[in-house]
């Protein structure tokens, strides 16, 4: 399903435009010196989630000097000034925004020096420091690597790992003490890890990894956010919001419904103070479950619909665009993994009435697919191969063709030899389309004995799999 995702893609740059127009009037004058440069222009660019845009551009004079400069005063957070040959250094914009900066061209990381912006100055320390230690780190991992069968050296190198980390996590911390209050000390903190505590089990226990990593796996999830402010509107112009989000909701939470749509419902909440953070989380978060293609992610996209959008929360959306996101939806609502499936009651290739329901089967394979369709004639043999493979559990398809055409239906089953249920409904009087969300085929839906729908949209050759793990984990 396609959500009008160029209308919505111009909601980030909208509100990217009107973070701006709502800066001070103070203004900003960064004075450049490129040593190694001269006539030539340089820009500079801020982030904005993970995207970067420009702020501002100046021509260097025969000397390497030019000024950027601007009547309001530019948003606080990351930016970067972009050299010929695309190159780039970053600076910090808070609240001192008239200062100087020189480098060299060849060395520019080396020789970066400001005058007029001591955040500024304790910004590139730190960055040259944390690359230290990040270099050191990778280092001995590396060495570990190496030295995987000599225990002895495992056991040094492990320790002196374990202590590196800690001195970063100490250097980190020291940093946040020494600028309190100002951006840098934001930005650090928010990359501070989260120290998951060593769970005590009793020894008596049942699977005790099992119950540790659960322990774990929740203390992660409940404190991922501890050291991000999300009311901190200097984030959005930093990658880091955007890389935290997209680690939390693809790398830490479960990839059910059932545990992304409390996570979805803490974050807008954490957020919602800041009605300009509360828009750009909205938006980062519909976009996400919209573009996956992790089945029932849709299922989370349909929840931040409802009650984001079509709540009358996001007054940052047109009346039109609503409009189509609730036609949209309404395709969503009746085919969620867990619900039961709406039953289909149609004429069948034997000429008698056939209902899904009625099915008595432990499992359901509901198949909408077209004669002439290139990817059925690939889907539709492989599904019959593994229809007619002997099981230890029983099975049926209910295949419903989706043209009109009767006789080039009838011909290809019987040319092929489809002897499963086969539905008939060319003025589609059932409403699968509806129900079912069919735009286009093939498409697989698994139900179960039930008719829980256990699976949706999945390829023909994964459903075996499928099968053997949900019978496995889940029967």
């Amino acid at each position: 399903m396609i959500f009008m995702k160029k209308s919505f893609s111009l909601l980030l740059l909208i509100l990217a435009a009107s973070l701006a127009q709502g800066q001070n009037k103070a203004g900003y004058s960064v004075s450049v010196s490129v040593s190694g440069l001269r006539d030539t222009t340089l820009y500079l660019a801020h982030h904005f989630g993970d995207k970067q845009y420009l702020s501002d551009s100046v021509f260097l004079d025969s000397r390497g000097a030019g000024i950027f400069s601007g009547t309001e005063s530019l948003p606080h957070g990351i930016y970067m000034i972009v050299l010929p040959g695309r190159k780039y250094f970053e600076i910090l914009i808070s609240d001192d925004q008239v200062f100087s900066v020189t480098c060299t061209y060849k060395d520019f990381y080396n020789t970066l020096a400001f005058k007029g912006s001591e955040e500024n100055t304790y910004f590139i320390d730190y960055q040259r420091k944390w690359v230290a230690m990040q270099q050191e780190s990778a280092s001995i991992a590396r060495r570990l690597q190496a030295n995987r069968q000599n225990s002895d050296s495992l056991k040094l190198l492990g320790a002196k790992q374990k202590a590196i980390e800690a001195s970063k996590t100490a250097y980190l911390h020291k940093v946040i003490d020494d600028n309190q209050g100002n951006l840098l000390a934001m930005l650090v903190r928010s990359m501070l890890p989260v120290e998951v505590p060593e769970f005590e089990v009793p020894a008596n226990i049942r699977n005790a990894d099992s119950v540790k990593w659960v322990k774990k796996y929740n203390y992660n999830k409940d404190h991922f956010f501890d050291n991000l402010d999300l009311t901190d509107e200097r984030l959005l112009r930093t990658p880091i919001l955007q890389a935290r989000l997209e680690a939390f909701f693809t790398n830490v939470v479960l990839q059910s419904p059932d545990s992304l749509n409390p996570q979805v419902a803490k974050i807008l909440k954490m957020c919602e103070p800041d009605h300009t953070m509360y828009q750009y989380i909205s938006a980062y978060l519909f976009n996400h479950f919209r573009e996956s293609e992790i089945m029932g992610h849709d299922g989370v996209l349909l929840k931040i619909a409802d009650e984001v959008y079509l709540s009358g929360k996001a007054d940052w959306v047109t009346e039109e665009f609503k409009d189509k996101l609730r036609k949209d939806v309404e395709l969503l609502r009746f085919n969620q993994l867990g619900m039961k499936g709406q039953d289909l009651v149609m004429d069948s290739f034997r000429g008698i009435f056939v209902s899904l329901h009625d099915i008595e089967k432990d499992y359901t394979i509901l198949y909408f697919w077209e004669p002439n369709c290139g990817h059925c004639k690939e889907a539709t043999p492989k599904l019959k191969e593994y229809y007619n493979k002997p099981k230890d559990y029983s099975l049926e398809v209910f295949a419903v063709c989706t043209i009109s055409d009767k006789k080039l239906w009838s011909n290809y089953i019987e040319e092929n030899g489809l002897t499963w249920i086969n539905g008939w409904d060319p003025d589609r009087t059932t409403h699968y389309d509806y129900y079912y969300n069919v735009q286009s085929t093939p498409i697989v839906y698994i139900l179960d004995r039930n008719k829980k729908i256990i699976a949706k949209k999945i390829a023909v050759e994964d459903i075996e799999g499928f099968l053997e793990n949900y019978r496995k984990f889940f029967r």
